[in-house]
């Protein structure tokens, strides 16, 4: 069911960048845990403001390549915790934000190009 308009998805990822960019000082992160959450918080930057929707700003990025990118961010975030072997706040972190981006990316409907 695709109940997010491309406009609503694009306000969701800047507010991603601003939970990833956040989360090191909110969360107490460091190390690695640390460095990939602002290493995500630019490149989600970047990818929403290269996308050629309503709330990109250099359109270089087709809305459904950016669609396809976020499936496969929402399916390699919650593996993080595990492959890295992150342990409490860190582990639930990215396993609850890479689920979220995977939820958010299937109802989002990609196919929505009007700038509203």
């Amino acid at each position: 069911m695709k109940i997010l308009s491309s406009r609503t998805h694009g306000y969701l990822d800047y507010l991603t960048v601003a939970v990833f960019a956040a989360a090191p000082t909110l969360l107490g992160l460091t190390g690695m845990p640390m460095i990939l959450a602002y290493m995500l918080a630019i490149i989600h930057l970047l990818m929403t403001i290269l996308t050629n929707f309503s709330m990109g700003i250099f359109k270089l990025i087709p809305l459904r390549i950016h669609g396809v990118i976020e499936f496969i961010v929402g399916i390699a975030i919650p593996a993080i915790p595990f492959i890295l072997k992150f342990e409490g706040v860190a582990f639930n972190f990215y396993l609850i934000i890479g689920i979220l981006i995977f939820i958010i990316g299937l109802i989002t409907n990609y196919e929505d190009l009007v700038n509203e």
